[in-house]
C-alpha cells in the first residue's frame, strides 16, 4: 500500500511541476539584453574557466590520491 501512495504522490508532483514550468511564456529579459550586447558570451567564458579549473583539480587530486594508495600497499 504504502509504495503505490508513493508512486501517486510522486507522479502528482511531477505532473504539477511540468505544467508551473510550461506555463512560463515569458522569455528572459536578461539574456536578451546581455547577448545583444556581448557580454552573454563573457559569463559563458568565464563558467567554462570555473568547470575546466575544477576538472584539472580534481584530474590531479585523484592522482595524487592514487599515488598515496599505492605507497600504502
Amino acid at each position: 500500500m504504502n509504495k503505490i501512495a508513493l508512486r501517486l504522490v510522486l507522479c502528482f508532483f511531477g505532473l504539477v511541476l511540468s505544467a508551473v514550468s510550461f506555463a512560463q511564456d515569458t522569455k528572459p529579459e536578461m539574456a536578451d539584453l546581455m547577448r545583444s550586447n556581448g557580454k552573454i558570451y563573457v559569463v559563458v567564458a568565464v563558467c567554462l574557466t570555473i568547470l575546466i579549473g575544477l576538472f584539472i583539480y580534481v584530474f590531479l587530486l585523484d592522482r595524487k590520491i592514487s599515488r598515496l594508495e599505492k605507497g600504502k600497499d
